[in-house]
């Protein structure tokens, strides 16, 4: 009996750290990592997903509902079908507000695919790696050990581990402004985020022989441009409900030390006319009475200079890092709620507000993600720089669109000595207005030939430091990890190596079955297109408030005035037919849109500002205008006309999706 015994058990564990071969290997349990498997599983590939993660979705799950979208445009594939699955969830088109429940339940619906297997919580241990190409990964959890062998790997998490692991060359900080002849990366002394002139930096207030006030570094600053290895700051992204049926008070946590806050205090001091909550945080208001709240001001929930040694941190090491970030924060709620020294008004604000019962469930109603905003960025085949983010480089090669401002948090908190006082000034903030789509290259998501041929990198991909702040938004990581799970099966199918992958098509698969799943793709009539006839008072204008670069504007009516789009005329079958409008103040507040043919008028619908509700960080939604049926070889038109108001107009692209 004891034979059979221990027969049973060195099966178990012989198979448990077995080998089997799969097509492609996701690593990585981001939205991007999800979108990767999927793509790559749509294509016909075998797959199997390893999550380091306690949850599925990354910071898309992990507390980010305030999606940062830059452009609609740029939003393409299964990433904007998940912003429509997530806009079904809550009655409309499309939505980029949501609870992180929602985010979690509709990524793991991906996954039930019968082409996905996915392993969860295991992490990366070792790699086997042969004249540049990987061929198995050693992974394990608290369950054991397994190898996962592969024709390709995508590396989907946030730290780059399995592409550093693999050998493959990456940076960590901050280039130089001359290392890509860039304006606005290294160090960079601003004013957003920052504390007002004259804030102590001492603990014992004018005295230097005191020491310094927690969270603020003894380091020089250095000249503009300068590079080093510093890292933008990490954060929690919150949420909170003010709900009593669904709240749980927050209570005084572990290892809480009010001197972390002695900052704030002073803040709070040299901003007497600062007296709500959202002075101090950005309170953004999610469905389900709860929250997004995000960093703002000279002091907030970023924990400045406290992550420089996560990037290439073994797991004991981050683990104690991450423990230091919820602690920082779980105590700045509790301490602006709870403090004495906290002004009243503030304290009663922050009492209103707990953690929901109904959010992160698995790990005590705390998300298990911190908002790790940059890690290690690969040297690939290609580079992206600033010259990208504006729109001053020819790509070819685009397989995403980025279209967010060049956006970096503070890296480090340092006393600066001006008119001869001392005093606490924050460094690296940057905030430059962009918001025009730009193409993100194949390259960048690939290594150099000589150093891996079936590795790909969409989230910790090939990027300078203030270009990398652009493109690393969530819609655009999973824009990115569609391109690297079709390019993966391109790569298996040929096969060839991901470098020799054929880039016009992968761009027709992206284009022409943007879902993977064979459904017609959505009709865009930008104003761009040749469809689009104006005359009269309407001109383009180039902007980064509508749908892509520009819209159509009339600032004063004339008789001559005339817009028309011409639908395609192939289309048969039932549409829905949507118009981006431009919420803005200032604004004519309502359109008529006439629909007809050689037959007559079709359909009439008639826009009213007070109709729509702009929800999230846009200037515009779609404007649903109604269902129609098209067919035959008549030519179909909508023919726009402005209301009666003596105001800007602004006409953007027309939707149709076939139902």
């Amino acid at each position: 009996m004891m034979k059979k015994i221990l027969l049973a058990v060195f099966l178990v564990l012989a198979c448990a750290s077995c080998k089997r071969s799969y097509d492609v290997c996701v690593y990585g349990g981001t939205a991007a990592a999800v979108v990767s498997a999927y793509s790559a599983a749509q294509m016909g590939m075998d797959v199997i997903m390893v999550s380091p993660d306690v949850q599925i979705g990354g910071m898309t799950s992990g507390g980010l509902g305030f999606t940062d979208i830059g452009n609609k445009q740029a939003v393409s594939g299964v990433a904007r079908q998940f912003y429509r699955k997530v806009g079904k969830h809550y009655g409309k088109l499309e939505q980029w507000v949501f609870e992180p429940h929602v985010a979690e339940e509709i990524l793991e619906s991906y996954l039930d695919h019968p082409g996905i297997k996915v392993l969860r919580q295991y992490r990366l241990e070792d790699i086997t790696v042969k004249n540049g190409r990987i061929s198995t990964i050693t992974v394990k959890s608290e369950y054991g050990q397994k190898n996962v062998s592969a024709k390709v790997f995508i590396d989907c998490t946030y730290e780059g581990d399995l592409m550093a692991l693999s050998g493959v060359s990456y940076t960590i900080g901050r280039e130089s402004n001359v290392t890509y002849h860039e304006t606005y990366d290294g160090v960079q002394l601003m004013t957003g985020h920052q504390f007002p002139d004259g804030v102590d930096p001492f603990v014992e207030r004018g005295n230097p022989e005191s020491g310094l006030v927690w969270g603020v570094s003894g380091q020089s600053l250095l000249p503009d441009g300068s590079g080093d290895s510093l890292v933008q700051a990490y954060n929690y992204r919150i949420c909170l409900t003010d709900s009593l049926e669904n709240m749980i008070p927050i209570t005084r946590p572990d290892n809480y030390d009010s001197t972390r806050y002695e900052l704030a205090l002073r803040l709070i001091e040299a901003q007497p006319d600062k007296r709500n909550l959202n002075d101090y945080f950005i309170w953004s208001r999610m469905p389900g009475r709860k929250t997004d709240i995000n960093n703002r001001g000279g002091f907030s929930t970023d924990m400045i200079g406290m992550n420089y040694s996560y990037p290439d941190a073994n797991y004991a090491l981050r683990k104690e890092i991450i423990r230091a970030h919820t602690d920082y924060t779980k105590g700045l709620l509790y301490f602006y709620g709870h403090d004495s020294r906290v002004p009243k008004e503030l304290r009663e604000q922050m009492l209103q507000w707990g953690y929901p019962k109904d959010e992160y469930v698995k790990t005590d109603n705390w998300t298990p993600q911190l908002y790790v905003r940059e890690s290690r960025r690969m040297i690939g085949e290609y580079t992206a720089t600033q010259a990208d983010c504006e729109g001053r480089t020819s790509i070819a090669d685009g397989v995403a669109y980025a279209a967010y401002n060049m956006d970096s948090h503070n890296c480090q908190r340092i006393v600066v000595v001006k008119d001869g006082i001392p005093m606490v000034k924050n460094e690296g903030n940057v905030e430059i207005p962009g918001g025009y789509p730009y193409p993100v290259s194949y390259r960048c998501v690939i290594p150099k030939r000589d150093e891996c041929v079936n590795l790909l990198v969409p989230v910790c991909l090939s990027a300078s430091h203030i270009a990398y702040g652009s493109i690393r938004m969530e819609p655009v990581f999973m824009a990115l990890g569609q391109a690297c799970g079709v390019a993966a099966a391109l790569s298996v199918s040929s096969p060839s190596n991901i470098q020799d992958v054929d880039v016009d098509a992968l761009q027709a698969i992206l284009s022409e079955n943007p879902y993977l799943d064979g459904s017609a793709p959505e009709i865009l009539i930008d104003d761009t297109s040749e469809n689009v006839l104006y005359s009269g008072s309407w001109s383009r204008t180039r902007g980064a408030t509508g749908y892509g670069p520009s819209y159509l504007e009339s600032k004063a009516p004339s008789a001559e005035d005339s817009l028309i789009y011409r639908l395609p005329e192939d289309l048969d079958g039932d549409y829905s037919i949507y118009s981006y409008q431009q919420i803005r103040t200032g604004l004519n507040e309502k359109m008529a849109y006439y629909v007809s043919n050689t037959s007559g008028l079709l359909m009439e619908a008639f826009f009213d500002m007070d109709r729509v509700e702009l929800a999230g960080q846009t200037s515009g939604e779609w404007f649903y205008l109604g269902d129609l049926h098209l067919g035959g070889d008549q030519r179909t038109e909508i023919r726009v006309e402005r209301g009666t108001e003596n105001k800007p107009t602004r006409a953007d692209a027309i939707l149709l999706i076939k139902r």
